[in-house]
């Protein structure tokens, strides 16, 4: 049990959960590994959501609002940090969720699907029963595509990707929007909206945002996107990082 007197209380709370989820056999050893590097980067941002920040998440939202078909893609470690709170988003703003795995094996796919469906999402696509494409260009176990979301989506949100899938979906036509607290990731770098922050926090702010921009005028939305710079964007994002005394 943590003490919530304990001043890293929310950060060892987030650890508590991604050792739980290595044990349930869905996370990979080495995204252990991955967390701790952005919980190294949320700490120089102060643990709090910055500016730069909350204008992507708007930009995101709004794309995400005006597409055919957006597309939310899971790992282990979203799963294990924000599960409800993505279903809670892909229900806001109409979006599918697929899973895809780096190091993917039928039992890490088969536990995170049951995840989701026991927590109220029962369409989730990168099942072991789901119509299947590979994306020819990725020489790894993430060239998987479900056919009706990632390999024919328009705009995919990435949250804690690699930058080698997100360089090749956003050649492939793509609108490619991560959460990355490292803004000199090759993903953050790639993708067409980058958004510094951790995914605990980013996600239920932009559920917030959808049930605001939904009830927005669509043009004021498509000038928001084409107003953003992304380039822009990251530079002022890495402003915001301070080494603290």
């Amino acid at each position: 049990m943590i003490p919530k007197s304990h001043p890293r209380y929310e950060s060892l709370l987030l650890r508590d959960k991604m050792v739980k989820a290595s044990k349930e056999g869905y996370l990979a050893d080495s995204a252990l590994i991955a967390h701790g590097r952005g919980e190294a980067f949320d700490y120089l941002i102060g643990e709090k959501t910055t500016y730069p920040a909350k204008r992507a998440m708007y930009v995101a939202v709004a794309a995400m609002l005006l597409s055919d078909n957006p597309v939310i893609s899971v790992n282990g470690n979203a799963t294990a940090l924000a599960c409800d709170e993505i279903i809670e988003l892909a229900n806001s703003i109409g979006a599918k969720i697929e899973i895809n795995l780096f190091y993917r094996t039928d039992e890490r796919v088969k536990i995170i699907t049951e995840l989701y469906k026991n927590h109220g999402f029962d369409n989730i696509l990168g099942s072991l029963d789901d119509d299947i494409e590979y994306l020819q260009d990725i020489k790894n176990q993430r060239a998987t595509a479900s056919k009706t979301g990632i390999y024919s989506a328009d705009t995919i949100l990435i949250p804690l990707e690699d930058g080698d899938r997100a360089e090749i979906l956003k050649k492939s036509g793509k609108r490619i929007i991560t959460i990355d607290l490292n803004p000199l990731s090759r993903t953050s770098k790639m993708s067409n909206i980058s958004i510094m922050d951790n995914i605990v926090r980013a996600i239920p702010f932009m559920t917030k945002i959808a049930e605001d921009l939904k009830t927005q005028d669509k043009q004021m939305l498509k000038e928001m996107i084409y107003d953003f710079d992304n380039e822009e964007n990251l530079k002022e994002s890495l402003e915001q990082i301070r080494i603290k005394e």
